[in-house]
């Protein structure tokens, strides 16, 4: 058994400005140079999707949790639990809930694009 797997090498050869380009493209989409090249050649594209949205998301999901635990505990404590929590919590529970739709919405748009 071979321990390498068995690979053929080609050289290709582009002009500065083709270079550029190509550069630009892949640093356009997060990646090296060689790995761009190699994934439109099998591919044919390449969907990049910008993931600092989603981390916004998910700053605001982990909030939300943290004021459910703390909601969920005082509750435990005093064995009763206020109103205005509860509607400070649906509050938040909403403007997530538009916050995504929106997010998810344009997902269709960013992979046409692509």
């Amino acid at each position: 058994m071979r321990k390498f797997k068995q690979v053929h090498r080609k050289e290709v050869t582009y002009d500065l400005t083709e270079w550029k380009q190509i550069e630009e493209r892949a640093a356009s989409v997060m990646l090296k140079t060689g790995t761009f090249i190699k994934r439109m050649s099998l591919e044919g594209k390449i969907i990049y999707f910008d993931m600092r949205e989603v981390s916004e998301v998910m700053k605001a999901l982990r909030i939300i949790g943290a004021n459910i635990n703390q909601i969920a505990r005082k509750a435990n404590e005093i064995n009763d639990i206020y109103a205005s929590d509860i509607e400070a919590l649906q509050k938040e529970v909403e403007e997530m809930g538009h916050t995504l739709t929106l997010f998810l919405s344009n997902l269709p748009k960013l992979m046409s694009a692509a």
